[in-house]
Parts: structure tokens; sequence; C-alpha cells
């Protein structure tokens, strides 16, 4: 909480932003899919139950490629009967909307990349008791909600949102501590497009299994009936030092992954995400670019509180 002269220290935001509520703006894209078919037509796109959602309710899903590579993570929310707002990382609009326009033959149904902008808005108290999709006229935005790992709260999106009063501002830096800490997954660094999904620990938490065929959908559905048995997996990484994305992971026979995002936590330290081999185990100690820096592996999320 904030000091008694009033200053406001980066791990008072970065507690807030689990504990308490925190706003940072983060650069994501919003796509529209809008039309008398825009519901039929998603539904044989995405990974999610897009007929289950009904207005004001939203989920983690996947746009694949045909071979089942992914496109993008997006939370797909449901606005009004014939509207969708998908919600991904800044960047990857242009990529989803190109997509979702190749396969839109005799459907009613527009895309759009739209020229919003995102206030997000973390902690335990500023999760909703009933997390729906709104409309937020006093801050003119759509407000969507969020959840990953403990990460919890909503984004604000819009034209031209405007913070909620009594939220203090988070730093670049704390809010990438806790993304990693959450084991949020970025495009770009922990996601591209020679992704498997499973690789990532996205099937979980964006894939319905109980919905009929959508684009992509063999690789996902021959992979999970192996145990997804991938020959990588997303981890989190705890280090002595500091280290660069990128990096080397080393077992001492061979090497076992790479850094794809390092952050100092107010908490833990040096925390990471890396992709490691089959194989490696919890606990295990590698090291990080033949140096002095060494990375034992974690479960994700790093952090639930």
């Amino acid at each position: 909480m904030p000091k008694r002269d009033g200053r406001v220290t980066a791990t008072d935001a970065y507690e807030a932003l689990w504990s308490g509520s925190a706003v940072v703006a983060l650069d994501r894209d919003v796509v529209r899919v809008r039309g008398p078919d825009a519901e039929k037509y998603l539904q044989g796109q995405l990974s999610q139950d897009v007929v289950a959602l009904a207005p004001g309710q939203q989920a983690w899903s996947l746009l694949l490629q045909p071979q089942g590579r992914l496109v993008a993570l997006a939370q797909c929310a449901r606005v009004g009967v014939e509207e969708f707002l998908l919600v991904t990382d800044g960047g990857i609009g242009e990529a989803v909307v190109e997509r979702l326009l190749r396969f839109r033959l005799r459907t009613k149904a527009e895309v759009e990349n739209l020229n919003w902008r995102c206030l997000a808005v973390r902690g335990a108290l500023a999760a909703r008791p009933e997390p729906v999709v709104r409309v937020v006229e006093a801050h003119e935005a759509v407000e969507v909600p969020f959840q990953w790992g403990g990460l919890r709260g909503y984004d604000l999106l819009g034209a031209a949102p405007t913070a909620p009063p009594g939220v203090l501002a988070l730093t670049g830096e704390d809010h990438e501590a806790a993304r990693v800490e959450a084991g949020f997954p970025r495009h770009g660094s922990e996601l591209d497009e020679r992704t498997i999904p499973a690789e990532a620990g996205l099937v979980g938490a964006a894939v319905s299994f109980t919905k009929g065929c959508y684009t992509g959908q063999e690789l996902v559905a021959r992979i999970d009936s192996r145990g997804s048995n991938v020959p990588r997996h997303l981890r989190g990484l705890l280090l002595n030092g500091a280290a660069q994305a990128g990096a080397v992971l080393a077992s001492p026979t061979r090497e076992v992954g790479r850094l794809t995002s390092v952050a100092l936590s107010p908490r833990m330290g040096w925390v990471a995400l890396g992709y490691v081999a089959r194989g490696t185990e919890v606990g295990e100690i590698l090291a990080v670019a033949s140096g002095p820096v060494t990375a034992q592996v974690h479960p994700l999320p790093l952090r639930t509180d």
C-alpha cells in the first residue's frame, strides 16, 4: 500500500497487482466479428465452443492454421447476439483478420481490427464477483474479465478508455514480472506461428473437446489422444542471477531448451519462462548459456496468490 508520505514504490504497485488493484496500459489488439453468421462462422474457426457463450460471457480460445499451428491465443468475448470481440496481443490483430477472411466465403460476418487501446486492471480487489463482459460508458470502454494463473482482474478496451479511480499505476516491469510468474504466454516470446498449442500448455485453457469440428482441430486432437506427448514444454524457471531471453538452457550432457522471457520479481527474484525438452524434470538445475547463472525448473504458474 502507499507509504505514509504518499509515495508509492514499485513493490507497492507490484503487490497491488496481486492482492489489491492496479492498472497498466498494455499493447493489445481487438478484432471485432459481427453479423448474422458471426456465431456460426467462429464456431467453425475457433477451438472454443462459441455457441455456448451467452452475451456477456467470454473464454480463451485458439485460432489455428489448417495444419494445427498457432495463429493466435485470444479471448473470445461475446458482446451481443451477433457481435464478438477477439482480444489478443498487440501486433497479432492483422494476422487474425487475414486468417479469418481467408475462409469467410458467402458468410454474413464483418471482420475488423479495431483501433482500440487497453488498460489492464489487475488484483484481487479488481476481480468482479460476477465476471461478465459489459459496456462501461463512464470509461468509454468494454470491460472484459481476465484470469490466468493467479492473475485476475479485467481489461478496459476502447478508443480512449479511462482508468477507474483509486487504483495504483503499474510500471511495465512490474507487470512483466507478474506475467512471467503467472505463466501467461506472449506472442513474440513464448508463442509464434510454429507453436504447437500443447507445448505451451494452452489446450486445457482454450480448447473444447465437446464441440463440433473447427479448422486445425486434427493436430490438437491427435496430440491430446497421445497424452500431449510433445518434444518440449513451457516451464517456469527460477534463476540465481540475471540472464537474457534467448539464452540456451543445458543439462550437464546436452542442450535442453531456451529462455523466452526473463523478469526481476520484487518477491521471487529473477524469474523466467522457457521451453525445455521432454524428459527434463521439475526441480532439475540447468546451466544458462554456459555461464555462472543457473535455472531451476518449476511447473506453471510460479505464483498463484
